[in-house]
């Protein structure tokens, strides 16, 4: 377990870095394509934001919503992601629509740093922006270092 300290540069420096963002969704696109059809189903996509308790719970107190409206929520997401209206969402449709979503965490968190605490095997993306940004830092000391020593 770690914690990082992350602000919307963090996390916009990460989405800016094409390589590293696009392999990161790319990984997490795979992991929910649960059978390895190349497109999220409904079903699918809603699976993985009901991993994330994200709206059935609030301030870790269970509430209890109604399965419609559950449904109707879902639904709206999927819409959401869904932009020809396929039916599904394939992996650009995927990158597009998590690249609006941090680059909105990252306009919510402006400059005002949160600290984090994650699992060492955690893969969500913040948490990759977060090791990104450590990359960094550690790249730019080790550098200075090496630097400063053969003054």
């Amino acid at each position: 377990m770690g914690v990082v300290i992350i602000d919307g540069s963090t996390v916009r420096d990460f989405v800016s870095d094409e390589a590293q963002f696009k392999k990161s969704v790319d990984d997490q696109f795979a992991a929910l394509d649960l059978n390895s059809d190349g497109v999220l189903s409904r079903l699918e996509l809603r699976k993985a934001f009901e991993s994330l308790r994200l709206i059935e719970a609030h301030f870790g107190i269970d509430v209890a919503t109604p399965p419609e409206q559950l449904t109707q929520l879902y639904d709206s997401i999927f819409d959401k992601f869904d932009s020809d209206q396929s039916g599904t969402v394939d992996l650009e449709e995927f990158r597009e629509e998590m690249k609006k979503i941090m680059l909105a965490i990252a306009d919510g968190l402006g400059s005002s740093p949160i600290q984090m605490v994650l699992e060492d095997d955690d893969q969500n993306l913040l948490k990759k922006a977060a090791d990104l940004e450590i990359a960094k830092t550690s790249h730019s000391i080790s550098s200075a270092g090496t630097g400063a020593a053969g003054l």
